[in-house]
């Protein structure tokens, strides 16, 4: 039914912005594209579009997906088709992403696609009690799983994983401190401001910015990374002159940290399976100036044995769920199934059993995630203990919630090898063999 009364489009809102918007959540709901990726692509794809284009484009896509599920409950859309791709078509986009901008702005364009919500009803249904997972927009059984594991706890991580996350930057010490990182940056237009002692090289973005175009990030002197993710490295206990070994490097935002933690001095070895990562590991190690660091493709278990007992600092930042860092990434809770957490937890469980013996008797080991699931944390880690409590000593451990220092949600736990660690190979270990799955 058309609503009573339909607002006129704002005069400065650019109808094309919103055609791409549309079939942004079109490949993030139907293809199962990243958002991340899809709004790169579609930035790359009009290299015209303003600063204010920009970030009318990347704002609509990410609240739309953020809010998916409530916004298509107040669009009056059958509960149970939500994440239904068979059940999806432009029309239901265009109601849900009407939804989103009457929520945020009291008003709706004057276009057609837009006349199939009706404001009133709209009004009534946001005024009703409906389930805790609807009003939060997350699916049933990952809210059911955090009221589980986390308790009291949950509803504010809940909450604050629905706001819209800061951008943090990480001076990169091996050419500038933070304050003259800020100060290049002033220059160029762009606003931060120091985090505070804890953090002694993070700056925050006072203002929303693509600072990838600036000539500071050109020269490498800061990554983007956030505040939580800045505390992993340093929580490794590293010093020049270490071997190290990041076992999940990915893209190595943490191993570029670990260089400049180390001065340039030392040795990273910085593995990880998919080779693509790696590859932009050796573009950005470049950039920052970090030359100790060497990157290797995990090819089979035999490339982890070949590493056995020879780093003084592993750190193991393990695949997981990606709970804590869901309000940069919103659409993974939509991608996320009960199936694949569970896969995930026997994943790290494996990895912290067979990468752990990378270390060497004395040396010491950061298991960490950007979870905020205890069965993905603080159990594995326990359960690692019981095993092998007579070899490692549990030495710190920190949860990070979401908001915290305004940053993402983190778990860490430092464990040290004892000095006098067997040396001969655990009994499980002579069994093994095939392929790595990290």
């Amino acid at each position: 039914m058309l609503a009573q009364t339909v607002p006129q489009i704002p005069q400065k809102l650019p109808r094309l912005i919103i055609d791409q918007v549309i079939e942004a959540l079109a490949d993030v709901f139907l293809d199962g594209y990243h958002a991340d990726k899809v709004i790169e692509r579609r930035f790359r794809a009009h290299p015209k579009w303003g600063s204010r284009d920009r970030r009318l484009f990347a704002e609509s896509v990410y609240d739309t997906i953020r809010w998916w599920r409530w916004y298509w409950h107040l669009a009056g859309l059958p509960a149970e088709e939500y994440l239904q791709k068979d059940a999806l078509d432009a029309t239901r986009l265009w109601q849900v992403w009407s939804v989103y901008w009457f929520e945020k702005h009291g008003s709706l364009p004057g276009w057609p696609e837009c006349q199939e919500i009706n404001t009133d009803k709209l009004q009534r249904r946001r005024a009703r009690t409906v389930p805790a997972a609807i009003r939060a927009s997350f699916p049933d059984w990952l809210h059911d799983r955090g009221a589980d594991e986390l308790g009291e706890d949950w509803p504010h991580a809940l909450a604050m994983l629905n706001e819209p996350a800061p951008v943090f930057l990480r001076a990169n010490t091996l050419k500038a401190a933070a304050g003259k990182v800020c100060h290049a940056l002033t220059e160029e237009g762009y606003e931060s401001r120091p985090v505070g002692e804890e953090l002694p090289d993070a700056l925050v973005l006072t203002k929303r910015q693509n600072v990838f175009q600036t000539q500071a990030f050109k020269d490498g002197l800061f990554e983007v990374q956030d505040a939580g993710s800045q505390r992993i490295a340093p929580f490794l206990q590293v010093a020049p002159g270490m071997r190290v070994v990041d076992g999940c490097a990915g893209a190595g935002g943490k191993s570029l940290h670990l260089a400049a933690l180390m001065k340039n001095k030392g040795r990273i070895v910085a593995l990880d399976t998919v080779e693509w990562k790696l590859k932009e590991l050796r573009k950005r190690a470049a950039r920052a100036g970090a030359d100790t660091i060497e990157t290797k493709v995990i090819e089979g278990s035999q490339t982890i044995k070949r590493l056995r007992e020879t780093a003084d600092r592993v750190l193991l930042d393990v695949p997981c769920s990606g709970l804590g860092v869901i309000r940069r990434n919103p659409d993974a809770k939509w991608k996320l199934h009960a199936e694949e957490l569970t896969r995930l937890t026997l994943l790290q469980a494996d990895i912290l059993e067979r990468y752990s013996r990378m270390t060497r008797p004395g040396g010491k080991l950061v298991y960490a995630t950007c979870s905020i699931f205890r069965s993905e944390n603080e159990d594995q880690v326990r359960a690692f203990l019981q095993k092998h409590g007579d070899e490692w000593t549990l030495e710190e451990e920190f949860r990070l919630q979401p908001g915290d220092d305004g940053g993402d949600g983190f778990y860490a736990a430092r464990l040290a090898r004892n000095a006098e660690a067997a040396n001969h190979p655990r009994q499980e270990e002579s069994a093994e063999d095939g392929e790595d799955a990290s």
